[in-house]
């Protein structure tokens, strides 16, 4: 067995225990792999949604304040503020950083779940053989990482399709 790594969350520590035979199969590097992609995308997403909705409020909060400016003054304020509101909106709707972060955590979520499936030759991976559960775990992985992927495409595609004027 190899202590592959400590995993954390909130309320507990677990270390996680990999068998020798699955370490080094491409299954379980792929497992890894996209685990950490999914899980490192969320939190990119995360943050850059949060940063964009928190900039646009702090903007918006301060623009009653702006009008206590001189009039000139404030006139140019607040019409800066109101296009940096919507330049940060328009960015947040072009790079879907809400979808992207549910998504990407979601998809991260069921990895892990077939991760501890996996070690612990539960679910589906119940009664196998080694072989055959590197070779199951191998397809659940792809098939959660295409099946995100197709969701993704076809949500990307929907946004382009109803952003273009109807052609008559």
């Amino acid at each position: 067995m190899t202590i592959l790594n400590k995993y954390t969350d909130r309320s507990a520590e677990l270390t996680i225990v990999v068998p020798d035979f699955a370490v080094a199969h491409p299954a379980w590097l792929r497992l890894e792999n996209q685990l950490q992609w999914y899980d490192g995308k969320s939190m990119h997403s995360q943050r850059w949604y949060k940063w964009l909705k928190l900039a646009q409020v702090a903007l918006a909060m301060l623009i009653p304040v702006m009008n206590l400016l001189p009039a000139d003054l404030a006139k140019w304020a607040t019409a800066v503020s109101g296009t940096v509101i919507a330049l940060l909106e328009a960015t947040q709707q072009m790079n879907q950083y809400s979808m992207l972060w549910v998504t990407y955590r979601s998809t991260a979520e069921r990895l892990k779940h077939e991760k501890f499936l996996f070690l612990s030759a539960a679910g589906p991976y119940r009664g196998l053989p080694e072989p055959e559960r590197l070779i199951l775990l191998a397809e659940r992985v792809e098939e959660h990482v295409s099946t995100e992927h197709a969701n993704w495409f076809n949500e990307t595609r929907r946004v382009a399709a109803s952003a273009k004027p109807e052609s008559k």
